[in-house]
């Protein structure tokens, strides 16, 4: 190759360019070369030495084990470490040798990080095992060749960028043997480059040195089984190497490949483990429910599944449901949904479980198909889900009969995202409107309101601002209060439903055993449920008015629906009533003088029937204060039967026999007789704090062993007053 001295009599410069010096492209430079000419001789046979050609050419002869080495480098080591501020020991020379290819390749690859730049194997002469075997290796520049052409394709492919410029910096090994001993040579060095070489706190980011290292490797495994996310995996991985922040020798990109690669190898295996677990766990009970799909490949792809206890609730309590699938395993990356209910006591309660390989129109539709299968075909009045446009596709092919909402939490948890930027200071008081605009009384006034509230804000242009106007009739309360909502859309639902799901979140290990913890999970918040109801009834009640009515009810529904009736019993009277006509009544606030908060109540007294224009019932299953306002005028001591729903009641069980199986009448009377046994545990048991401990364990076997035993599908445990 051309020397320093030959390249200053060809008309370059008297220095050799510096290692970092930014070429221009090897097919547009002009007819005189300029200072960094080197490459433009360099693609010009005539200046090329014998060293260029030779790895340029594709038909290369292989060197002789006896031919010495003739290449030289275009700067001696000593003049690249001076430009790079190096150790001449770490620069690659002529006639260097190295036990192995791999070692050379190693050395190489050090040389080339604190240059800048990243290498990979080109081409190799000679075969393991083939004549004379492997005689001799090419590494180049990672930027080194051109952009292969692609082959057109029916599949959709992603265009990258290619990174390689035609870089010509390589080093070329040789295999020679001496006394039947085989060393590799370094025969050819060439490190002149027509690109930019990086920066050292920029390199490490080139493919070729983000490497994870095999303890790493253990302690992302161990991550990954615990359900950590893997933001959380990189701070605690810098947490315990004690580098800053974004140090780590890889990448978040990388940590999420390193995983992606155990799923795929294992994803197969798990899916026949989950399918394993499922008909285990319906083996010990006939009433557990699950199915699965499968895609082309024979793969899992979707799977649901609930338990008997879940089915029981649901027939009671699964009038209004929330189908919450915000949520991901992030050990397994796969959508998780929810479905939970309310019970009577004002406690989350479960229904059932799916996990979803996509999220789209079929899988969701998939997946309510399942959940009604397993509750018999009963859809629910209302389901609540996220802001999902292919859940809401499919919610109303599936369930054209529920009222679909979107539950507010979901929406307001996006607010500080989408608004704190663009509204600074005024945020705080605009999130204040919009929650009188969210409780509204009426439509007209909601919408008055929200293109005022618009304009004063300046959000004739905001894209937020505009889909939440487009899908108001979903979660605004003016055009939900017909509908039954089951007290889920106060804030106190939200954080006992997130508290919840955060159960389910935090048993994430393999998806094998995600079912059974799930189990446990479930198990576990019956049982808590149970002594929190337990609790609830055995609370003193303070009566706040003193009137029939109130008394009635206490003795009817749980605590949890009688204090929100009492509540409306104690308002009832700040208001006036007014009879229009035989039927009608006219409601209206003691402070009211005008008639913007008046409402009005229909009372049929000969059959009962009562509706007030604000829809708290319908919306609640709780009367509202207009309404027991009326009942209090007519003289009413006691709230009519079908205005405190089964849902809301204190409930207490009786056996339906099926036909031609046994005496009804004997099996009645056992039913009590237990239910006799249970109110007297209960007060001997809250005599002293040892009796509730020995109680709680005695009741927490007996629970457990009770539900192993198999149901009798002739009987059904119904609940009625």
């Amino acid at each position: 190759m051309l020397q320093s001295s030959q390249l200053s009599q060809a008309g370059q410069s008297e220095s050799v360019p510096p290692l970092r010096h930014h070429f221009t492209s090897l097919f547009s430079l002009p007819s005189s070369p300029p200072c960094g000419g080197f490459l433009w001789m360099l693609s010009d046979p005539l200046y090329m030495s014998d060293e260029t050609k030779a790895m340029l050419s594709i038909d290369d002869e292989p060197i002789s084990e006896q031919q010495s080495p003739s290449s030289t480098t275009e700067e001696s080591p000593d003049e690249i470490a001076s430009h790079l501020s190096l150790d001449a020991s770490v620069v690659p020379y002529i006639g260097q040798q190295f036990v192995t290819h791999d070692a050379a390749y190693e050395f190489y690859s050090q040389f080339a990080k604190r240059c800048g730049f990243s290498i990979r194997r080109h081409r190799t002469e000679g075969k393991d095992g083939v004549g004379k075997g492997l005689t001799r290796r090419y590494f180049v520049c990672h930027r080194a060749g051109n952009t292969p052409s692609k082959q057109p394709s029916l599949k959709p492919q992603r265009n990258r960028k290619s990174t390689r410029c035609g870089c010509q910096a390589y080093m070329r090994i040789s295999k020679f043997s001496d006394g039947g001993m085989h060393e590799w040579r370094v025969t050819g060095f060439v490190n002149y480059h027509n690109h930019e070489l990086l920066e050292p706190d920029q390199v490490r980011f080139l493919p070729a040195y983000r490497v994870i290292s095999d303890p790493d490797k253990t302690r992302i495994l161990m991550f990954y089984k615990s359900g950590i996310t893997v933001q959380q995996m990189m701070r605690l991985l810098e947490l315990e190497k004690c580098v800053e922040p974004g140090k780590l020798p890889f990448t978040e990109k990388d940590v999420r490949n390193f995983i992606q690669s155990l799923r795929k190898l294992d994803q197969e295996e798990e899916g026949i483990d989950l399918l394993r677990m499922c008909k285990s766990i319906k083996e010990r009970d006939p009433n557990f429910c699950y199915n699965f799909k499968v895609d082309s490949s024979n793969e899992l792809k979707n799977i649901a599944w609930s338990y008997a206890s879940s089915v029981q609730s649901y027939d009671i309590f699964g009038d209004a449901v929330v189908f919450d699938t915000s949520h991901r395993i992030a050990a397994l990356d796969m959508p998780l949904g929810i479905w939970i209910g309310m019970n009577n006591y004002g406690l989350p309660c479960f229904f059932g479980c799916v996990l979803l390989r996509e999220e789209n129109s079929q899988s969701f539709a998939w997946a309510l198909q399942v959940f009604l299968s397993f509750m018999n075909g009963k859809a629910p009045q209302t389901i609540l889900t996220d802001q999902n446009a292919y859940l809401k596709e499919a919610i109303e092919i599936e369930m054209p009969d529920s009222k679909h909402a979107i539950c507010l939490w979901f929406i307001v948890g996006k607010f500080p995202s989408w608004f704190n930027a663009v509204l600074g200071e005024r945020y705080t008081e605009w999130k204040m409107e919009f929650y009188r605009l969210y409780n509204c009384e009426n439509i007209e006034e909601f919408e008055i309101g929200w293109h005022e509230m618009v304009d004063n804000y300046g959000f004739q242009t905001n894209r937020h601002i505009a889909s939440l106007y487009a899908c108001r009739s979903l979660w605004a309360l003016p055009y939900l209060r017909g509908h039954f909502f089951a007290g889920f859309c106060t804030a106190g639902a939200s954080k006992l439903i997130n508290a919840f799901i955060q159960r389910f979140l935090s048993a994430q290990t393999q998806l094998a055993h995600f079912v059974e913890q799930v189990a446990v999970t479930v198990d576990y918040r019956d049982q808590t449920s149970e002594l929190q109801s337990m609790q609830q009834n055995l609370q003193n009640i303070s009566f706040k008015t003193g009137a029939p009515m109130e008394a009635h009810a206490a003795s009817i529904l749980t605590p949890y629906a009688f204090s929100k009736l009492q509540d409306e019993l104690v308002m009832a009277t700040h208001y006036a009533c007014f009879q229009t006509d035989n039927n009608s009544f006219l409601i209206r606030h003691h402070s009211k003088t005008h008639t913007g908060g008046d409402r009005t109540v229909t009372w049929v007294s000969h059959h009962e029937l009562l509706s007030c224009s604000c829809r708290m019932f319908e919306f609640s299953g709780i009367l509202c204060r207009h309404a027991l306002r009326v009942l209090s005028t007519a003289n009413c001591f006691q709230i009519p039967d079908h205005y405190m729903p089964l849902r809301w009641r204190r409930t207490h069980y009786s056996v339906v026999l099926g036909r031609g199986n046994g005496n009804f009448d004997d099996q009645s009377e056992k039913v009590k007789t237990l239910q006799l046994m249970v109110s007297d545990l209960l007060n001997e048991a809250v005599k002293s704090k040892e009796r509730v401990e020995l109680v709680s364990m005695e009741v927490e076997g007996l629970l457990a062993r009770l539900r192993q035993q198999p149901v009798n599908k002739s009987w059904q445990i119904e609940f009625i007053n």
